[in-house]
């Protein structure tokens, strides 16, 4: 008999499992792979980009799937106690560009062995190896853990931390919602975020930009009326499918719920290579670039303004030869150029799969959990944590420290639950 079972072992399930074990209650985490923290281990590129250091206000917007419900955990557990958290463990963290925190060595492998080795001296039980069949959910206070394999591990209080369905390499293929329904919970359409755009445009199926990256540029999603929906300003990359890069990943979630009110199945997006200028800018200093050798090829006169590529790619689209000079220039085409450097508008028709994605969008609703304690409201002493909840933000530390802050607060209130 345990106080509390954590099913999953990923950053919210680690979190969950100290936060508990702290509370001097005995604890069980229930992995189903091999290794603790998969998830943890490849994030950030391999270097685990633990949280995201900007204010909770700026936090809460750059988690655009119900980050509102945050707010009453911020005020409990936030980003800065994750920083306390992992300095008071030992590792010392660093910030980059947009608040992202990483550990100083670098290394995604530091923080994991960290956490592990801090369930070790709080002496909690892992099992690994050990899938989850199914919960029954008692009434006498008691849930039942059944495994696969036939064994069951009664406890006092559950915490599901099991992920959604992206990224199943870690161990992450959607186990939890089954389980949460069986709770009567009601699980919100699922669908990629963060996850690389396609398109079936001719420049994107003759593979004329692939490969190309694009830096501080702005990409917005339109809408049927070719309205602006979001913009980010970030970098993207052309793929031989499509777009991707952190611009692109941001907008994808955009696409998607975009996608379903078109009629068309298609949905436009606009690129601005230079958004901090307006249009006029742009075609003053073109001008000026080609009076300077108005002998010159405009491709050679304009070179070096923009990424080359992508330069002969927008002199086609306004139908400019990219041998003819500037004297023989109709002001009207440098005009056009102008404005598809602002404003390149092209279509695309999907994402990639769900599989494929950083983060799951949809998940347990999270109007049916209690936001200070993250306990469900519908069934005593079962607790929910991470990514399975319908909860998502960007890339950028967002997604990670979602996941800590709801895994701290479900450890810490499944135990003291069981306490009483």
């Amino acid at each position: 008999m345990y106080d509390v079972i954590v099913i999953g072992g990923g950053p919210a399930g680690l979190m969950a499992a100290i936060a508990a074990a702290e509370q001097n209650v005995k604890v069980i985490l229930i992995e189903k792979g091999d290794k603790l923290g998969r998830k943890l281990a490849i994030s950030g590129g391999g270097r685990c980009n633990v949280t995201n250091k900007r204010p909770i206000a700026e936090l809460i917007q750059h988690i655009p799937g119900n980050g509102r419900f945050l707010y009453s955990a911020f005020s409990i557990f936030n980003n800065e106690d994750i920083i306390l958290f992992f300095e008071r463990l030992g590792i010392k963290l660093k910030e980059e560009d947009r608040g992202r925190m990483f550990p100083i060595s670098d290394k995604a492998e530091t923080v994991v062995n960290v956490l592990i080795h801090r369930l070790s001296k709080l002496n909690v039980e892992i099992k690994k190896n050990s899938p989850v069949k199914t919960i029954q959910y008692d009434k006498d206070d008691y849930h039942t853990v059944e495994l696969t394999n036939g064994d069951k591990i009664r406890g006092k209080s559950v915490i599901i931390a099991v992920g959604g369905k992206s990224v199943p390499q870690t161990g992450s293929t959607g186990d939890g919602y089954a389980w949460a329904k069986k709770a009567d919970h009601t699980i919100t359409d699922l669908y990629p975020t963060e996850v690389p755009i396609t398109s079936k445009e001719l420049f994107i199926r003759q593979k004329v930009l692939q490969g190309l990256s694009l830096r501080d540029i702005e990409i917005s999603v339109l809408n049927e009326k070719g309205k602006v929906i979001v913009s980010h300003q970030l970098d993207m990359i052309f793929t031989h499918f499509g777009i991707s890069g952190p611009a692109a990943l941001r907008c994808s979630q955009f696409v998607v719920k975009q996608l379903k009110k078109a009629k068309n199945q298609r949905v436009e997006m606009k690129l601005d290579l230079f958004p901090d200028k307006k249009e006029d800018q742009v075609y003053q200093e073109i001008t000026e670039r080609l009076q300077k050798e108005p002998k010159k090829a405009v491709k050679n006169a304009l070179k070096g303004y923009i990424p080359e590529r992508y330069l002969h790619f927008l002199l086609e689209k306004a139908t400019i030869p990219q041998e003819m000079s500037f004297e023989h220039l109709k002001k009207e085409r440098i005009r056009q150029l102008a404005q598809l450097i602002k404003s390149f508008v092209f279509k695309v028709d999907g994402t990639l799969s769900i599989e494929q994605a950083f983060v799951t969008g949809g998940g347990v609703s999270v109007k049916e959990i209690d936001p200070k304690t993250m306990e469900s409201k519908l069934r005593r002493q079962l607790f929910f944590a991470g990514e399975i909840l319908d909860l998502h933000g960007y890339t950028g530390g967002y997604n990670i420290t979602v996941a800590f802050v709801t895994g701290h607060i479900a450890g810490k209130n499944a135990a003291q639950v069981v306490k009483g």
